[in-house]
Formats: C-alpha cells, structure tokens, sequence
C-alpha cells in the first residue's frame, strides 16, 4: 500500500534517479568525445529531452504535498456543470416566468451582486417549453382587474424592451411585435358579458373599443357577421410576438447581470419542519427548505444547493415540485390537504393556408365558439385552436397531435366565420402544456402556507408568456420587499385557494 510516508520517499528516490542519470548522460559524452565541451553538449541534450521530465516530477511532488491532511487537492475531477454549493435564491424553471423574476431580482438588487441567484432548467433545447409552443399572443381584454394590469404592464415593458433587455455589444432585442389587436366574437346570448368586461378593461386603462355587426362588416367585409350581436376590438398594445425572442432576451441579459444558468432537474429538497396548531385546532407541518438537490442530466451526479428561497416556477409540472415536499397529502378539506392545483394540459396548436384568406389588417380572433385564429407572417398562413371539453382532455404523456381534432372541431366553426377558410390545407401542428389551475384557470403567485420559503409563479392557464414581465417583477417584490410595490397582486394568492373562492375569467382561451 503506497502511504503519505511512501508517496515522499518514492518523489526523493525519482529524483535522485533523475540526478544519477544527468551524471551518466554527461560522463558519456565526455567518452564519446575526448574534449571539455562535449560536457556542454551533454548539458544541452540535457535541456531539450529532459526539461519536461524534471517539470512533470517537480508537479508530482508538489501534488504529493498538495494531498496532505488540510489541502484542497482531490483526486477526483469536479464536473464543471454542476451548479454552486450556495446561493441566496433558486429558481427551478427557465421558461419566460423563470427567467423574468431572475431578471427583476438583479434588477432590484440594492448592491451589485448582492443577491446571487441560480436558475435550473432540465431541458437546454427547451424542446417541449410551453413558452416556446404557444401562440404568442397578448392582450388586455380580460374581466378581471388582475389579469388586465398584468398585461397592460407587460405591453409596456415589450414597447420599450431594449432599455430593459438590451445588453452592450450584442443585436438589439427584436420581438416581431405584431399590433394588428384582439377581435373578440359575441353572439346574443354572451354579448352583454363582453359589454360588462368593456366596462372594467376601459376602467383599467385598456384602449378597447365595442363593434356593432354593421361596423365590424366594414371593418373587416371578410367576416361572417350573420349571428354576431357584438364584437369587442384592441386598439392598442394586442396582438402577438415571438415567444422564442422574448424567453432569450430574458436569460441573456440575466445571465449579463450575474444570474447562474444550471441545467440539470431538481429530484428532491432537505427541509426542516416545525409542527404547528391552527387556530381550528388542526396540526401541521411547516416546512423550510435547506437544499435543493439538482441532478445533472443523462447522470446520476447530483448538487445539494444550500439556500434561503425557492421558487416555483416549473409551470405545468410545478405541483410535482409539491409533491415532492410532502404538501397537500392530508385529508381532503384542510390545511395539510391543500396541494397546488395545477397540471398540465395539452393544447394543440395547427399551421394551416389560405390564399384567399384575410390579409394583413386580420387580427387575433376568438370566436364565442372557443375557436381562435391569426395571421403567420406572410402568403396567406394562418394558425388555430381551441381548448377541447373538459370531459375530452387529451392524453398528456406525450405531445402527439390529433389531425382530427382539426376536422371535427375547430374546421367547422372556422369556415362559418370566415367563408374563404372553407378551403384550405393544414401544414403543420404542434402541441404544447398549459399549466392547468383547476381552481379558477389563474395565476397563482406568493407563498404557499406549508412552504415557508418557497415563493410559487404558477399556474397562469395560458396567460404565463404575455403576462411574464410584469409577473416576474412582482414576484422579485414579493421576495425582495415583502409585499407588492407596483401592482396589487394579492388576490392572485393561495388565501383565495383556501377560502375556495375562485377568481374566475369570463374570457379564458
């Protein structure tokens, strides 16, 4: 067995080794050649064949004494990906949600890299990202207060991009912002809920204007407004972007300002627990997360981060993140039962031409019908869909698309409104996840009670990319200051979830 004792006396008799063999090499020369210089020669040969020799043995005893009790030397190689052993803040997810509080905490942070923040994302191709796969559309005309703030403060942020997501020396920030507005479809039956929500978007702030079925024909003579007793049309800061651009701007200025990027999943935390009495008299277990283990990809490797917060923003698998503290698996109705209500939904999204189709003054529509359309740049393209019964939820393990789907439910209402879309061919499609709040289809942001430190940014139901810069900042405020500075936010909490009382929309696409 080679012991710290051996490893020395081997490292003392290599040198002496290497000092014998110079004496040889010169005492040859010298023979070989008769005269004083051939000890020059001999020196030179020296230095050309054994410089790197004597290097490599003077790094093995240096290693040697590197290895004694008290040194940082080890004899393993550190994977250079795994993320730090501390940070102030983890967020798990690196979708727009994600990348958007990352962003908003340096942003606020009060000294340079005063907050230091890791953002893990499992998957670097952000090949199944509901972020990447939606339709990019934003708008204002929500019925409630919340949603509308949300959006009209992230329209804002979009407007002027590049003086928050420009970074020096590199492209300005393109989004491909496309304002051409939301056109919303009523029939009789649903009209006076569209005027009802005019009412509260004006009041807001929201540039929205109501059309008669005589203006929207002039407006637009390419709809069909037969059963139409309203239609509701955005005047300003509606319509639709790139969702790629967006989610990149995001973590490349981020990234600028000292955000750790780790890609790897999270399989687990060490928590804490202290048992507390409610005051219905129920127990339960608080819990404080003091690591969070990240799982290098395609390994077993995995990093305990130590930190002071969490957040939650895994979007459509974020309740699994839940699951894995333990929370919501008491009995139905109480505190310790409370899980997160969201999961994931598979929307399918279809790529289809018309070269008789609306031009390019067409807008996001959404029919009464649930379906909704808009231009894709140029030549007569146009993408769709609808949200199926809940009854008919496709399956999610995967994101494999139903063509008939298209056939049955959405080309039929799709040709009534618009007559020329009675011909035309679908190209492509494509599915992605909502992340599904089965209670009442919106955001839920805060902490949950059971999760002392976890902050959640969840749950938006397809609203999560057109409302994300104004979501990450008042989730960094939240955390940052204690409570919300520039939105009222509160309503969107868990206190909602258990008081069950839902925030319902009116208009949920």
């Amino acid at each position: 067995m080679l012991t710290w004792r051996n490893m020395h006396v081997t490292v003392r008799t290599v040198s002496g080794i290497l000092n014998s063999f110079r004496v040889i090499r010169s005492r040859e020369c010298m023979c070989a050649h008769g005269r004083i210089r051939t000890f020059t020669t001999g020196r030179i040969l020296h230095n050309k064949f054994f410089k790197d020799l004597e290097n490599q043995f003077n790094a093995a005893r240096d290693k040697v004494a590197d290895a004694l009790p008290g040194s940082q030397w080890s004899p393993f190689e550190m994977n250079p990906n795994l993320p730090p052993e501390r940070a102030d803040i983890v967020i798990i997810g690196g979708g727009v949600i994600g990348w958007s509080i990352a962003y908003w905490l340096k942003k606020k942070e009060r000294v340079r890299d005063g907050v230091k923040v890791i953002v893990v994302e499992k998957d670097p191709t952000y090949s199944q990202a509901s972020t990447v796969l939606s339709a990019g559309g934003i708008r204002q005309q929500f019925s409630l207060t919340e949603n509308i703030q949300l959006s009209l403060a992230s329209a804002d942020f979009m407007r002027n991009i590049n003086e928050h997501l420009g970074v020096l020396n590199q492209e300005p920030v393109d989004l491909q912002f496309n304002h051409s507005g939301y056109l919303f479809v009523a029939n009789e039956s649903v009209a006076h809920i569209m005027e009802e929500n005019y009412s509260t978007q004006r009041l807001a702030g929201a540039k929205v204007s109501l059309l008669s079925p005589v203006q929207l024909k002039e407006k637009f003579p390419w709809i069909n407004t037969e059963d139409v007793a309203l239609a509701s049309y955005g005047l300003e800061n509606e319509g639709w972007f790139d969702p790629w651009t967006l989610l990149n701007a995001f973590r490349q200025k981020a990234i600028s300002m000292g955000v750790i990027q780790s890609i790897g999943e999270v399989t687990g935390f060490n928590c804490t627990l202290n048992r507390m009495d409610t005051v219905d008299g129920e127990t339960v277990d608080v819990k404080r997360i003091k690591h969070v283990n990240v799982r290098m990809p395609n390994s077993r490797e995995y990093q305990p981060v130590e930190c002071a917060i969490v957040v939650n923003a895994a979007g459509a698998f974020s309740a699994k993140l839940v699951d894995m503290m333990g929370i919501g698996t008491g009995p139905k109705d109480t505190l310790s039962g409370m899980a997160l209500p969201v999961e994931p939904r598979k929307r399918f999204i279809y790529v289809f031409n018309c070269p008789d189709g609306p031009g390019l003054d067409c807008p996001f529509l959404v029919d009464y019908s649930g379906i909704y359309f808009r231009r894709e740049g140029l030549g007569g393209n146009y993408i769709t869909g609808t949200s199926p019964e809940e009854d008919a939820e496709p399956d999610v393990s995967n994101l494999d698309v139903d063509h008939e789907f298209f056939q049955e439910k959405i080309w039929p209402s799709l040709a009534h409104r618009v007559p020329a879309f009675e011909s035309l061919k679908v190209t492509s499609a494509w599915a992605g996840y909502y992340d599904y709040n089965t209670f009442d289809q919106n955001a839920i942001l805060g902490i949950h009670p059971l999760a002392q430190n976890m902050f959640f940014a969840t749950g938006f139901s397809g609203h999560g990319l057109q409302q994300s810069p104004a979501a990450g900042r008042a989730v960094a405020e939240l955390i940052l200051d204690g409570s919300y500075q520039t939105l009222d936010l509160n309503g969107l909490g868990f206190q909602r979830i258990m008081a069950k009382e839902p925030l319902l929309e009116k208009n949920i696409v």
